[in-house]
């Protein structure tokens, strides 16, 4: 049986994960295809903040959605842009 430190340990690490406040925010994009994910991956997975992302190609608008911890719309937009691709948000 391990030591009772270990569980209040591993609770307050819990509360902690369970108390990051994510929000997921949606783009409209011109990421079409999986070469584009390809292109645009090393951009949103090095960028601080994002915990994960996905876009969707089938959609009319390939829309991006991040869900953040911290990065602001703003920052997803230079980001995608600096891959060389278009973004606007869709948020409301």
């Amino acid at each position: 049986m391990l030591p009772s430190p270990f569980f209040a340990n591993f609770a307050l690490l819990k509360i902690i994960t369970m108390n990051n406040d994510t929000t997921n925010l949606q783009f409209k994009t011109n990421i079409n295809c999986s070469g584009c994910i390809a292109s645009v991956k090393p951009f949103l997975d090095k960028a601080e903040g994002i915990t994960q992302w996905d876009v969707n190609t089938t959609d009319k608008n390939k829309t991006l959605t991040v869900k953040s911890e911290g990065i602001t719309v703003q920052q997803v937009i230079d980001t995608v842009q600096k891959a060389g691709f278009k973004i606007e948000s869709i948020n409301q």
